[in-house]
């Protein structure tokens, strides 16, 4: 049997509301799952667990503080409206192929205020935080433009204002040595406990209904509420150790481990140029220590992921691109949602 024969691709069930897919709403989740089951039946949808062939779907922080208009960090792409329609194709691919995909890991950007990244660790000699996007060099921590706030020492360094002041200057030099985006002072954003924290809800519908219908528990990777480091990719931390050496963060071992797992790892999600391309890269590096062949089972999905673009400000997509043409050189494979998954899945 082909894989065409085995690949059926299913309608888009009756409560999917391609006009809500930008807003905030809450899922029924008593409503969804009494649907999943009948849906299942329906559809003749097996469990997860008889799948001969395991399929992974990771989607990147699909957050409301990265995918919903006039959040924190709405990654609008070059339309404006990136990620909505993003998830819009994301969400329709989980359905149409709701009895192939296996297993789906969303990771969820974690933060709290106090963070190396958000304008409270920092001040200038008056006393001033910096604005979001204030890029910050090495530079400027050598000469005193910005310095750690002595007000967060007592919160995430024990009160020890030196020592932390000391792994600020490690950390700046750390990304500069090893070619990494600058620090870059972000936007209070995925706070946890807040409402740009929680996942899209038409995202968070349709992984349920995908739990329900497959019996298949959603694997949710946390990431990135260490306050010394950025965590961009869900693999690793941007710096891992401090000024002596000694670890202050490990690499993601255990989701390593699991993506090794399956026959096919699918990637989307947001953004394009940071966080997904950050991800695929630490996957790249692990592939390639592993076995560069195994670069054939990744598929990244171009069109339910979009860059980083301020109008008139910053442009992120040249980033991102060369990175997916890396992607492709190393043996990945670029796809389309709306193409039918047995036309590229390589099994």
């Amino acid at each position: 049997m082909t894989t065409r024969e085995i690949i059926k691709e299913l309608p888009i069930p009756a409560h999917f509301d391609v006009s809500k897919v930008g807003e905030v709403w809450r899922v029924p989740y008593q409503e969804r799952a009494v649907a999943a089951e009948v849906w299942a039946k329906e559809h003749n949808i097996k469990p997860a667990s008889t799948d001969k062939k395991r399929i992974c779907l990771l989607i990147i922080d699909p957050q409301n503080t990265f995918c919903i208009p006039e959040f924190e960090l709405f990654v609008g792409g070059h339309s404006g409206k990136g990620a909505v329609e993003d998830n819009i194709r994301l969400c329709e691919f989980i359905y149409r192929n709701l009895g192939v995909i296996n297993t789906i890991a969303p990771t969820i950007d974690t933060h709290t205020a106090m963070q190396i990244f958000h304008p409270i660790f920092w001040v200038n000699a008056a006393g001033e935080h910096p604005t979001p996007a204030t890029v910050i060099t090495i530079d400027d921590v050598k000469a005193g433009v910005w310095q750690v706030n002595p007000a967060v020492a007592y919160n995430v360094a024990n009160n020890d204002y030196e020592k932390l002041q000391q792994h600020a200057f490690h950390y700046v030099q750390k990304l500069s040595g090893d070619r990494k985006y600058p620090l870059t002072i972000w936007p209070y954003h995925s706070m946890l406990g807040g409402i740009g924290h929680a996942l899209v809800s038409a995202v968070e519908e349709a992984l349920f209904f995908h739990n329900i219908a497959r019996c298949s528990q959603t694997i949710f990777e946390l990431k990135g509420s260490n306050p010394l480091t950025e965590n961009y990719s869900v693999l690793r931390a941007e710096v891992l150790e401090d000024t002596n050496g000694k670890p202050i963060a490990q690499k993601n071992i255990n989701l390593i481990n699991q993506l090794w797992e399956f026959d096919a790892v699918i990637v989307a999600g947001q953004a394009k140029s940071h966080c997904v391309a950050w991800t695929v890269e630490d996957l790249l590096t692990e592939i390639r220590a592993k076995d560069p062949k195994l670069a054939k089972k990744v598929y990244l999905l171009e069109d339910c992921t979009s860059p980083v673009v301020i109008p008139g400000i910053v442009d992120f997509t040249e980033q991102a691109d060369a990175a997916y043409q890396k992607f492709a050189d190393a043996g990945m494979h670029i796809v389309k949602s709306t193409d039918a998954i047995a036309n590229w899945l390589d099994l």
